[in-house]
């Protein structure tokens, strides 16, 4: 037994098992792959945006026949973005845990996190079957998996981002986790992040989108950077901040 417990990998600073890849880094990654897949099918398609949903039949239609390979890029950097956002969940959750967190948060942060990494894998998988030249024949077809597309990887998955940040943002604001501004500002994200469900039922609601999908990815990128390790952060932090 001796033999066995002297391979487990520990953090000699805490006494604990190591808590996984660094969350600020894995939000980083994250955010590089989603920013890529959208700036990399933009250059591949001639400079033409992604299509809007809420545009023209015979304009949504000609893009996915004309840009097939701008498509297939889209949906696979937002199929490989959903891994890290998975790892980030579920890495975070467990340092809420080893923190003393015992509130909902470290499991509303897990569950929106994970389920937040799974609607933008189904989002990109069905991206990439918009790719295909065979689908794209069909125009209904077209039209049909675009909306799902959209559903999945837009409201459906920043509605689920914004559990994410809330998760971490509540029990960062109540125990003091995290700097009170980012805590409140996390807040304020995950609350537009929910508006973002109104897409749903208008139009006019997209403009939500982007302004929770952005902000959240720099709210998680900072979060993971700033997250303590162990209690004995917190409490060197506390003095400096006073």
């Amino acid at each position: 037994m001796e033999a066995i417990e002297s391979h487990v990998p520990r953090d000699t600073r805490t006494n604990a098992p190591q808590s996984g890849p660094p969350p600020g880094v894995l939000a980083v990654v994250f955010t590089a792959l989603f920013l890529g897949g959208l700036a990399l099918s933009t250059v591949l398609a001639g400079g033409d945006p992604f299509p809007s949903p809420f545009g023209g039949s015979d304009a949504i239609t000609a893009y996915f026949r004309e840009h097939g390979d701008a498509v297939r890029v889209s949906g696979a950097l937002q199929f490989a973005a959903s891994v890290p956002l998975a790892i980030y969940a579920a890495t975070v959750s467990a340092r809420l845990n080893r923190l003393g967190v015992r509130a909902p948060g470290a499991t509303i942060a897990l569950a929106g996190g994970v389920l937040a990494a799974a609607f933008l894998a189904c989002s990109g998988l069905v991206t990439w079957v918009l790719s295909h030249a065979e689908v794209t024949q069909r125009p209904e077809l077209v039209r049909a998996l675009q909306y799902l597309a959209f559903g999945l990887g837009g409201p459906g998955h920043v509605v689920l981002l914004g559990l994410l940040v809330a998760g971490i943002a509540v029990p960062g604001l109540l125990a003091g986790l995290l700097p009170r501004a980012l805590a409140v500002a996390g807040l304020a994200v995950a609350a537009v992040a929910e508006l973002a469900t109104l897409v749903l039922l208008t139009e006019g609601a997209a403009l939500l989108l982007p302004i929770a999908r952005f902000t959240g990815l720099a709210w998680l990128i900072a979060a993971g950077f700033l997250l303590p390790r162990s209690r004995a952060r917190i409490r060197a932090r506390v003095p400096e901040e006073g």
